[in-house]
């Protein structure tokens, strides 16, 4: 094969190798773990459609009949490219997709953006019945929380989450059930976190052990907490991370 050959189909390379790897990851579910659902499936059109028109393109294109020059480096920075993408392409199939962690919860301000877009509104919670609570997410609450610390407005509500651990930087009694809210992809992912109020819980987890906390909110004990509020838990169990860990 010729160089000019190698020239003209690598670029059919390049993309069939992003597109195999995205029908994978989409086919696998895993797909939603760098992008929202509802781009799911536009992507994988659109990766598709991209491969077949560079398919086309280097099928119609007409080759020259002698080889262009080329220096030893181009070669080998046009070969490098076609490995490195192939060991992209196999690195995000065969390895599993490390979810967002505390430390991004830190780093991007943990109930800072996220629970604005949360469409829990504090007037229609009110007239939710009580029992209906149990199914509010981190985010629902965070919301809530940060439209209201009237302890009234909480008292006899259930709470059921399931998120991972932060820890409260300022109280080692007090960790936050967090999860990441995206609207588009894993990049523009912020953190929503409830705080819990539970002495000894380093003893018993870690920062980013996933857990199901229970229980009703009330006063925040804590005397170095920002928090006013916080989840006093009937029950904090370890569970496994959920197939779907971000909400939407």
């Amino acid at each position: 094969m010729s160089w000019l050959s190698i020239q003209r189909w690598r670029g059919v390379v390049l993309v069939g190798l992003a597109a195999v790897a995205t029908v994978v990851l989409a086919a696998t579910g895993q797909l939603v773990l760098y992008i929202h659902p509802r781009y799911v499936v536009f992507t994988v059109i659109m990766v598709v459609l991209a491969f077949l028109l560079v398919l086309a393109s280097a099928l119609l294109s007409k080759p020259d009949d002698e080889d262009a020059p080329a220096s030893p480096f181009s070669k080998a920075l046009s070969v490098g490219a076609v490995a490195l993408a192939a060991l992209l392409a196999v690195a995000m199939v065969a390895l599993p997709a490390a979810t967002l962690s505390s430390a991004t919860a830190d780093q991007r301000d943990i109930n800072s953006t996220a629970i604005g877009a949360s469409d829990t509104d504090l007037e229609d919670a009110a007239a939710v019945p009580t029992a209906e609570f149990a199914a509010f997410t981190v985010l629902d609450w965070a919301s809530l929380l940060r439209q209201t610390t009237d302890l009234a407005f909480y008292r006899d509500k259930p709470v059921d989450v399931v998120g991972f651990i932060t820890p409260d930087a300022s109280d080692p009694d007090v960790f936050y059930v967090s999860r990441f809210f995206v609207t588009c992809c894993a990049v523009d992912a912020q953190p929503a976190g409830v705080p819990v109020y539970l002495p000894g819980w380093a003893s018993q987890f870690e920062a980013d052990d996933w857990v199901r906390v229970t229980g009703q909110f009330a006063a925040n004990p804590s005397s170095g907490s920002a928090e006013p509020l916080a989840i006093d838990p009937d029950d904090v169990l370890a569970v496994e991370q959920p197939s779907e860990p971000y909400l939407f």
